[in-house]
């Protein structure tokens, strides 16, 4: 009798999910409004798309362990981007082009059909690599049916060839890829198409020495193309950053691009590169536009081959998360994030208190104690060397007015120490915090930076502390819980 591989794996997949589903779900550090795998790892965010009035965003996913694998496409749908549902597998590395994994790709509205274009990972008995970038399609948007390759390898890059993010411009479909050039340079690279299916290499976009880029990773990953007002954005994760003082402190970072794309030539005429978040868990962001003209990213809390192994979901068979959803702004040649408005949906329990004077005596306020919360602080006065803030005894945000240096600090999972991550900050105004059970993300002046970390306090811990270091610090904060 033959066996339908697609149809089986899918199956192994749904009955690990459901033999897994209660020591999952019994574990404390399940997160409540944000997105994660329902056993198993996720990463990247895949096929991020408003299509017939849902949003749709599909995920990397290896339901078998939670370590990297062959992976699946997981696929979640929300009709407002605060409640989720949980759909049927969309992909598995089921077909000879995608056997060893269905890796990251894109989505797109065909004609009212929802088509995904995607990497199809393989390797040989010797372990070598080969790469094909695929198309499948879903009349439904939970149904999909693969047509198989519609893109090889081009001449003059290494396998490590993958991501394809494609949009349509003046009528035609183009797709940036992330690429390493044979001479071992990351570039992301970019093609046209009139159907999604004959694809024809325009050139590199940028990269590694190109464009004033000097040693600038040796891969590009997940790049994303798009425009904001009268610019172009590249969106891409590089591999092979070395630390330069506060940038790029994690093993892989990413950022953006700002420029003029010529469609003709498939080249970005772009300025310098900036990271899009300072946190220890953010890569391999996509973006989409939606109805509303907003322009909307999602990214992967988790960094590859940064401390995977030390997580304590480990032991309840999950790890990892997303971001919440974000919409980007482009102000004063500078992307600013913002979260969305719908999650003021999850608001409750509202705390208001003005005229708030910090100073040297440590500040408790019992009222903004939480588990899951957003919290804001509007600053009206800051005349101290030092902002101190400190949340479940787990997390420390500092601002030194005197240096312009942001920091968060956090217990690292490895050493059980204090670990940083910092930015430049020439001024603080806002604070906009939002706490889950195991994560935290932060917004600095409506955005201007942003810092997203995935942290393991005590559960019961809902401590939050106030305190400046001399001098005083006028506020107003108002908090919510944040409960779905």
């Amino acid at each position: 009798m033959l066996v339908d591989r697609n149809s089986e794996l899918i199956r192994q997949a749904e009955e690990t999910v459901a033999a897994y589903r209660d020591i999952v779900n019994q574990d404390k550090y399940r997160l409540h409004f944000h997105l994660m795998p329902p056993v198993g790892l996720l990463n990247d965010p895949n096929g991020f798309i408003q299509w017939k009035g849902k949003y749709h965003l599909f995920y990397q996913w290896n339901p078998f362990k939670t370590g990297h694998g062959a992976k699946f496409w997981g696929h979640y749908s929300s009709s407002n981007l605060v409640d989720w549902q949980e759909e049927k597998i969309a992909l598995a590395p089921s077909e000879w082009f995608d056997k060893n994994g269905c890796y990251s790709g894109s989505a797109v509205d065909d004609g009212g059909v929802l088509k995904l274009l995607y990497t199809g990972n393989v390797k040989d008995g010797a372990g070598n690599r080969e790469t094909y970038q695929c198309l499948a399609e879903s009349l439904n948007g939970i149904d999909f049916h693969k047509k198989g390759v519609v893109l090889r390898l081009p001449e003059g890059y290494t396998a490590h060839f993958r991501d394809p993010k494609v949009w349509e411009h003046d009528g035609k479909w183009f797709m940036v890829i992330g690429a390493q050039s044979e001479k071992l340079e990351g570039r992301a690279v970019l093609f046209t198409s009139n159907n999604l299916e004959e694809w024809t290499l325009i050139g590199d976009v940028a990269g590694t020495n190109k464009n004033g880029l000097e040693n600038f990773g040796y891969m590009w990953e997940c790049p994303d193309l798009f425009s904001l007002g009268d610019k172009d954005i590249l969106l891409v994760s590089p591999q092979g950053l070395k630390c330069e003082g506060m940038q790029f402190q994690n093993v892989y970072n990413t950022g953006y691009f700002i420029g003029k794309l010529d469609y003709k030539t498939g080249t970005l005429d772009h300025g310098d590169f900036t990271e899009l978040d300072r946190g220890f868990e953010f890569y391999a962001p996509q973006t989409t536009i939606d109805t509303k003209g907003r322009r909307l990213v999602i990214g992967w809390m988790g960094v590859p081959e940064q401390e995977e192994d030390k997580h304590p979901t480990i032991a309840h068979h999950w790890i990892h998360a997303m971001t919440l959803p974000r919409e980007l702004v482009l102000k004063n040649g500078h992307i600013y994030q913002q979260p969305i408005k719908e999650l003021q949906e999850l608001r409750k329990n509202e705390v208001l208190i003005e005229g708030i004077k910090i100073e040297t005596e440590e500040l408790q306020i019992s009222q903004l104690e939480g588990s899951t919360y957003e919290l804001q602080m509007h600053v009206t006065e800051l005349e101290t060397s030092l902002l101190e803030i400190s949340l479940k005894d787990s997390v420390r945000l500092t601002y030194n007015r005197k240096d312009q240096v942001f920091t968060l600090e956090r217990i690292s999972l490895s050493t059980g120490k204090p670990e940083v991550r910092q930015c430049q900050l020439s001024k603080l105004n806002k604070l906009q915090v939002f706490v889950d059970t195991s994560a935290i993300e932060i917004f600095i002046n409506d955005g201007q930076e942003v810092f997203t970390a995935r942290i393991f306090p005590e559960v019961e811990n809902k401590k939050i502390s106030l305190k400046a270091a001399d001098g005083h610090v006028k506020c107003s904060l108002q908090k919510w819980d944040l409960i779905k």
